[in-house]
């Protein structure tokens, strides 16, 4: 059973404009009636035609201008201040048609009534419109959660206005740091200083608070997400105001922090002449189009506006994400660039070949490589043909096509490594720095970092899920860190190393302090307004964090250099490592024996040839063995 407002908003609109049109006709007419029978005391008195023209005219005049003020296409319970005024300025006119035309037409209107129904008119033609605005506040405000906004500035002010006529929150109070602001009233809502937050939040019980600052630096955010991830609330954020401005989201498009808020670092702001020199106006492939960094590097080498990206890619449906998504940019921002969407694998030389041909393309992006720890330790062979022999296949394409530059996207799980996944990767940048050394035209570079936050490997979705879902959230150890850094920083530095390589350079990008998983863990369960527990302890938190233990090939540190020979470059976050590497002949040998291992499914010679080789490849139990820690 609906209630009288329900029915009335449920009606069509075309209906609401008759009813409103209609309802004004009979409020008009009412309001000039009784303004006669106030100014004469009563009924009698007679209307002629004159006076009826004199109502006519009024009446059109009115209808007109409300008409031209939008006042038929204004959705009432979205109905503010503005509308108001122009049911004013229109009452205006109306009175003053009733003034002069009862002079023109000689008609029988004392002097008097005219001021008599502007006040009415006002009353009749306002008066409903705001009471139903008002009904409907309060209605449908009862069924909204409340929430806090941080941030008393513009991006606060258009947050709460348009909350305010949403269906989606309700605010209650806006909070700043500025003590000058305390006290302020905006749209009905108290400006409070961000100290009194826990006074605040007994008192109204909000369900998050919603970041609503875009305009401070990168060092100031982070200050501020650290006192945030230790306020009992869920953070979440809205989008910048020139996101809103260009369309690109809307004002109550919240969502949950920014990865960067929870890596607790800024990211630097790129050189643009290393970002262009190996793309703009020429051609570029990238291989492992479809995954998290090769993604990325298709958009930032978009960006860069080369005449040809090919797309090359060996998951079908990865590869039509990223085609579509590349061409929606290309049209929206009026690009020339030819994009080509290509299915294949690296491990076929002959079609990589082909492919780089028929493009004339000049420089190459290698990101396609198999890359989940677990998975590829149990998946020896495919994890060797797809990483190393995929190289491999790529990088004698690109010799045989005359690229100039070729640029493999390596980890630092390549140091030292501890599992397959790592020693097939360290492998990939030896076959590289070989065939460097055999002068071939092709400028060969490698780059090297650890983790990226929001990659389909990323712990942070993971985390968000099990959050989601009441947790358990699962952390291997309690002392595992990891590098991390945000996917288009890593591909813009991938892009930028690339520029300043010499043939056979391994480069190290600067990931920052790393960051304890554990530390990382608690920061999300915090900012998403919950508390976090151990076993045994439900009593005292939200989510359990339970530690499953290493898993195969994990290890609880990772490095970015094998030895100390590392020297600073042009850009402050890349260095170049100068490690030991192998001539062709060397390289060559490894390769064959790796072959045949793969070919008879040789997984125990397999793991022998890569043990003897120069990857310092070791298992997990040494590695941790040798920062003393028992697993």
């Amino acid at each position: 059973m609906f209630t009288p407002i329900q029915i009335l908003l449920r009606t069509k609109r075309r209906n609401k404009r008759l009813i409103s049109v209609s309802y004004d006709v009979i409020a008009v007419l009412v309001s000039l009636l009784f303004a006669m029978v106030l100014r004469l005391d009563g009924f009698q008195f007679d209307l002629g035609y004159r006076e009826g023209l004199c109502v006519l005219a009024t009446l059109v005049v009115t209808l007109m201008t409300f008409i031209r003020f939008g006042m038929y296409r204004a959705v009432l319970r979205y109905m503010m201040l503005p509308a108001i005024g122009h049911i004013f300025l229109a009452v205006f006119l109306s009175s003053l048609t009733l003034a002069l035309s009862g002079f023109f037409f000689q008609a029988f209107i004392p002097r008097s009534v005219p001021f008599i129904y502007a006040g009415l008119a006002i009353l009749t033609l306002g008066g409903p419109r705001i009471l139903i605005r008002t009904i409907y506040y309060h209605y449908y405000k009862r069924h909204k959660p409340n929430v806090f906004i941080y941030g008393a500035g513009a991006t606060g002010r258009d947050l709460a206005y348009a909350l305010i006529q949403g269906d989606e929150y309700h605010p209650v109070v806006l909070l700043d740091d500025d003590s000058t602001k305390a006290g302020q009233i905006m749209f009905g809502i108290r400006v409070h200083h961000s100290n009194d937050f826990e006074q605040l939040k007994s008192l109204y019980q909000p369900v998050k608070l919603l970041l609503a600052i875009n305009n401070i630096s990168k060092g100031k955010r982070l200050r501020l997400l650290e006192k945030l991830s230790h306020w009992p609330i869920e953070v979440q954020s809205v989008p910048s105001v020139e996101d809103i401005a260009t369309g690109k989201a809307r004002a109550t498009d919240v969502r949950d922090l920014d990865l960067f808020d929870l890596l607790g670092r800024a990211a630097v702001d790129p050189d643009p002449n290393l970002l262009s020199k190996n793309i703009t106006g020429k051609s570029v492939m990238v291989t492992g189009a479809g995954g998290s960094i090769g993604s990325e590097l298709c958009r930032q080498i978009l960006a860069q506006n080369p005449t040809t990206l090919v797309l090359f890619e060996l998951n079908e449906y990865n590869l039509y994400q990223i085609d579509q998504e590349l061409q929606s940019i290309k049209t929206r921002k009026n690009l020339q660039t030819t994009i080509v969407a290509a299915l294949g694998s690296v491990q076929r030389e002959n079609r990589v070949l082909k492919l780089i041909q028929s493009h004339h393309v000049e420089t190459v992006y290698h990101a396609a490589a198999y890359k989940h720890v677990p998975i590829v330790e149990d998946n020896i062979v495919e994890g060797i043909r797809n990483n190393v022999f995929g190289t491999l296949s790529c990088a004698n394409a690109a010799i045989s096509a005359g690229v100039k530059n070729f640029t493999l996207i390596s980890t630092d799980k390549a140091v030292r490594p501890t599992n397959i996944m790592g020693a097939s990767k360290r492998m990939a940048e030896l076959v590289l720095q070989a065939l460097a050394g055999k002068d071939t035209g092709t400028t060969f570079t490698m780059v090297r970092f650890g983790n990226v936050l929001g990659s389909s490997g990323s712990v942070v979705p993971l985390f968000k899920k099990q959050i989601r879902q009441g947790g358990p959230v699962t952390v291997t150890h309690p002392d595992i860190i990891r590098y991390f850094m945000l996917i288009p920083e890593a591909a813009q530095l991938v892009i930028q190393a690339g520029a300043m390589g010499h043939n056979g350079q391994v480069f190290v990008l600067d990931m920052g302090d790393p960051v304890k998983i554990l530390d990382l863990a608690k920061r999300m369960i915090h900012l998403m307004g919950m508390k976090e527990y151990f076993d045994g302890q439900s009593d005292e938190g939200d989510i359990e964090i339970k530690f499953t233990g290493l898993r195969p090939g994990e290890k609880l540190y990772e490095e970015l250099l094998i030895g100390d020979n590392v020297e600073g470059t042009s850009h402050k976050k890349i260095m170049t490592a100068n490690e030991i590497c192998l001539n062709w002949e060397e390289t060559s040998k490894i390769l064959k024996e790796l072959d045949i291992a793969c070919h008879d499914f040789d997984l125990v010679g397999l793991k022998r040839i890569l043990l003897q080789a120069p990857l310092s490849y070791k298992n997990t139990n040494e590695c941790n063995r040798a920062h003393g820690i028992s697993v």
